[in-house]
């Protein structure tokens, strides 16, 4: 198999390669990304010898669908924006390819997939992606659903906290304050409740939960609930659902007043040559970098409640991944790196074949992805209780 990775050397990007150059079947990756120095940014991770390098000149549709038209599938890892030109280029020349970007934006593209024969994986990293499978991987356990609350979150170790914010960078910090501007929807008593940006952290459904070894995490309303319990068919009936973000106790308070007061808006200041979520992001990405011997966490729980022949059940499902020192690759460089490496290679070798804009919920085979994860030393512990 030949898998291009697009954006391959960003922090993702260099997960998802390390995971496929020491997957059997894989005889090339192909690192594509602007950056020159991409021997050197690779150089200790993985051995080079089955990597090629790529630098795309030009415009970047034509030259993305020069490299797609050589490899076998592949795995999107570009700026949300460059999206688009990513499936694009995949429909074109026909190859398979994952993202881990929401659906949506390219919703329109379906038609144009279906007609090519072309599987596009959409939404398959950390969350969403993992959390996706489990939830088809839960409802095969029930009759019907009542409740779905899903969690996760990228946090610093206890040790790594750096106050006033207890937070640290895993990833693209811009995009981390971009996500605070997200509208939510959730389910309650059946009906939807939608949770707008300027109340996201400021608002009634703010709780905190208990997480083993960790203590008490904050969880805020960060998603659209409905969009994806829709999908499963035991969830009719559905009562309850929410999709949060987890941070340590304080985060919500520290940021609802901010935003009151402008400091996530994305309307330019004039003669700041920003806009004040971009000046944040300036002023406190480089603060809040990991050391070298700093672990992040990336938490996870999905928590489901229904019956089963007649009785009230649950079922818990917890992750938490964490930094690996020796390679340096962080706890969410590899939930999103190593689930997008996982599906591309099932796509490769045809095992998902589906043609359209495809969802790990429905189009990820949830016992064979999870033992995947098993096998990069990603476990997700179950706990199961009757009323």
């Amino acid at each position: 198999m030949k898998i291009a990775v697009l954006g391959g050397l960003g922090l993702q990007g260099r997960a998802a390669i390390a995971d496929l150059v020491a997957s059997d079947g894989v005889e090339e990756v192909v690192c594509v990304d602007t950056a020159p120095d991409g021997a050197a940014r690779l150089g200790g991770l993985t051995d080079l010898a089955h990597v090629r390098f790529v630098v795309p000149e030009g415009a970047i549709g034509p030259a993305l669908a020069n490299v797609l038209a050589d490899v076998d599938a592949v795995i999107d890892l570009l700026p949300q924006p460059l999206m688009r030109e990513a499936v694009s280029a995949a429909i074109a020349t026909r190859t398979p390819l994952v993202t881990t970007n929401y659906g949506k934006a390219i919703a329109d593209l379906a038609p144009a997939a279906e007609q090519a024969g072309v599987s596009i994986m959409t939404e398959c990293g950390l969350d969403p992606g993992i959390d996706l499978v489990l939830y088809t991987h839960a409802a095969r356990q029930f009759d019907t659903i009542t409740a779905i609350d899903s969690y996760c979150g990228g946090i610093p170790e206890p040790k790594a906290m750096a106050k006033p914010l207890c937070y640290k960078v895993s990833w693209n910090f811009d995009m981390v304050l971009v996500s605070q501007n997200r509208d939510s929807v959730l389910i309650e008593d059946g009906k939807r409740v939608e949770v707008s940006a300027s109340r996201q952290h400021d608002n009634r459904f703010i709780h905190e939960i208990e997480v083993a070894g960790l203590g008490q995490l904050e969880a805020f309303p960060n998603g659209d609930a409905p969009h994806y319990v829709e999908m499963l068919a035991a969830a009719r009936g559905l009562q309850r659902s929410g999709r949060y973000s987890l941070r340590w106790p304080g985060w919500s308070a520290f940021w609802a007043p901010l935003k009151e007061l402008g400091f996530l808006s994305e309307d330019k200041v004039p003669g700041l040559g920003a806009s004040p979520r971009e000046f944040l992001g300036r002023l406190l990405g480089p603060q809040l970098q990991y050391g070298a011997d700093e672990k992040d966490l990336c938490v996870m729980r999905n928590v489901f409640a229904g019956t089963q022949g007649g009785r009230p059940k649950t079922v818990t499902s917890d992750l938490i991944i964490e930094r690996d020192l020796a390679s340096g690759l962080f706890g969410m460089s590899l939930g999103v790196g190593y689930p997008a490496s996982i599906v591309a290679q099932m796509l490769a070798r045809g095992e998902i074949a589906t043609p359209g804009l495809l969802n790990p919920l429905l189009h990820v085979p949830d016992g064979r992805f999870l033992d995947e994860l098993v096998s990069r030393g990603i476990r997700v512990s179950e706990t199961v209780g009757w009323d």
